[in-house]
């Protein structure tokens, strides 16, 4: 597992106060019993983690850790081409 994915895997887990081994990237935010305010929550803490801005459009379309995963690979990525 890479940096990203071990980080937001944290970040959940705190959040949650679940155990992080029992979080994968499979996992949804509904498994998880993420609601919004929760998604608003983590987004803030791993924009301030990996020093990105997530767009609030593309929080709805944020449904598993995985896809959180690799939407912030991907702000990494173009920050760092600019």
């Amino acid at each position: 597992m890479n940096e990203i994915a071990s980080r937001c895997i944290d970040i959940i887990a705190k959040s949650k106060s679940i155990p992080a081994d029992t979080i994968t990237l499979a996992s949804t935010f509904d498994e998880l019993n993420v609601d919004s305010l929760d998604k608003i929550n983590i987004s803030f803490e791993v924009e301030e983690a990996f020093n990105v801005e997530i767009p609030d459009d593309a929080l709805g379309t944020i449904k598993t850790v995985g896809d959180m995963v690799n939407g912030v690979a991907k702000l990494r990525a173009a920050t760092a081409t600019s």
